[in-house]
């Protein structure tokens, strides 16, 4: 790569949602010890953005009872943001208690995935979200918003733009710095995630815009490199493209950080992230998981090195 060139182009903004999003779909349990060990290892490898846990009752994602534990553990960084999502004042009030310096909420763009998922409709989570936020801000916490099923409903179908983009904007105008655009069930296409993030960007800053898609239909980088142009610069990820989504059967992981810093790399962008040092982070939850992540760029590199 020439160096040159690298240091001149933009830089990228991977935020790393494996330790929550990515192993909050595992069934067996994983212990704060590795949790812990992913997240510093993740730290080490240059991520600057991470996604640590969730602090939500434990009846409904048991593999994120423990989170408060993992903030108590984990090694902060200099210049590293450790996340929670939290769903109401309750899960706050335990953010607040773990020192977490930025919080993330949810909506869902559909009512039926809403229903599924938080049990009312798109309506009464926004009215249930504004306190979490005004709280947060209240405190000196930074809020992040997150939509779900930005490009497709397991329930409802297809999804207008325009439903998108005025939920955006209703994220950012309480008080969300950057709003994340999920493909919950990966069933987006370049055409439609380009279309999607140009109509959003007519009502927000494309600055406050991130992306999150899923894998499912193997089109997530090809998403990806569709909306850079638009001026899109922060990505979520997740480490050997860990996840799924409990409310939406047969959605897989989410795009994997090693596939999108090797395309980002090979495009000459920065992302300030060591990929030796990702690959560790890799080969380590992998093997804890008993099972090969799904990044196809690591586990070509890792092959490659045991031969």
């Amino acid at each position: 790569m020439n160096e040159k060139a690298n240091n001149q182009a933009p830089q990228i903004r991977l935020v790393e949602v494996g330790p929550r999003d990515g192993l909050q779909n595992e069934s067996e349990p994983v212990s704060v010890d590795d949790k812990v060990t992913l997240i510093n290892l993740l730290s080490e490898a240059g991520l600057r953005t991470i996604e640590s846990g969730s602090f939500v009752a434990p009846r409904w994602v048991p593999q994120m009872a423990n989170t408060d534990a993992v903030f108590r553990d984990i090694d902060r960084h200099d210049g590293v943001t450790y996340t929670a999502l939290v769903p109401n004042l309750k899960g706050l009030e335990g953010a607040v208690a773990s020192q977490v310096e930025e919080i993330a909420v949810f909506l869902a763009v559909s009512d039926a995935f809403s229903q599924k998922n938080i049990n009312c409709t798109m309506a009464e989570s926004i009215t249930r979200v504004q306190p979490v936020v005004s709280a947060a801000l209240e405190k000196g916490i930074k809020v992040r918003g997150y939509l779900s099923c930005v490009l497709g409903c397991p329930y409802a179908g297809e999804i207008n733009p325009s439903t998108v983009a005025s939920m955006s904007k209703q994220l950012i105008d309480m008080g969300c710095y950057e709003v994340s655009l999920g493909d919950t069930i990966g069933v987006g296409t370049s055409a439609a995630a380009y279309n999607l993030v140009k109509q959003v960007a007519d009502v927000i800053s494309v600055s406050q815009i991130a992306v999150h898609f899923h894998d499912t239909y193997g089109q997530a980088l090809a998403n990806i490199h569709a909306v850079l142009p638009l001026g899109v610069t922060v990505i979520d990820t997740a480490v050997a493209g860990l996840g799924g989504c409990p409310y939406a059967k047969g959605a897989t992981g989410n795009v994997a950080t090693e596939d999108v810093v090797y395309m980002l790399h090979g495009m000459q962008l920065n992302t300030g992230i060591d990929m030796q040092r990702l690959l560790d982070a890799n080969r380590f939850i992998s093997k804890r998981l008993g099972r090969p992540g799904s990044s196809r760029t690591a586990n070509a590199l890792l092959s490659a090195q045991e031969h």
